[in-house]
Parts: structure tokens; C-alpha cells; sequence
């Protein structure tokens, strides 16, 4: 599953990790901070029920509201299936 994650800041490109001033600012890319220059969240999810329009899925690390973009399947490596 593709989000956007709606919330998170576009601007923050180093952050203390786990907000501690005490250890030295890491790049966010090397951290789990909610700062993100590139907005995109890839979730792999599983899906529990679809109704009409609407899924419901498991498993997925986003806030409440986040817009959701796309659903893709998971595939396995080439020659599994």
C-alpha cells in the first residue's frame, strides 16, 4: 500500500534520534523520525475484508486519515509462485 504521509515535514533533513539532544543529529533517512523530504509511505499490509469501496487491512503503520494512494500485490522473487 502506497500513503502519503500528509503530516509528516518536508523540510527536516537531520534529526536527534528518539528526540534526545544528547545524540548527535542523524540524516532522517537513517532514522524512524516522522520527518520525511519524500512524503511516500510503502505499508505491506494485509487485507481482512473489502465491502463495496471500502478495505480493511492489517498491519499498517500510518495515522488515522493518511491518504492511501495505491494498493499493490506483494510479489514473490522471480520463478516463486
Amino acid at each position: 500500500m502506497l500513503t502519503w504521509l500528509d503530516r509528516a515535514r518536508r523540510d527536516v533533513l537531520a534529526v536527534h534520534p528518539r528526540d534526545d539532544p544528547a545524540n548527535p543529529e542523524t540524516g532522517v533517512f537513517s532514522t524512524r523520525s516522522a520527518d520525511r523530504p519524500n512524503p511516500i509511505g510503502l505499508h505491506r499490509v494485509e487485507i481482512v475484508t473489502i465491502e463495496g469501496t471500502r478495505l480493511r487491512v492489517r498491519n499498517l503503520e500510518a495515522l488515522d486519515g493518511t491518504p492511501v494512494l495505491d494498493l499493490k500485490p506483494v510479489l514473490g522473487p522471480v520463478g516463486e509462485r
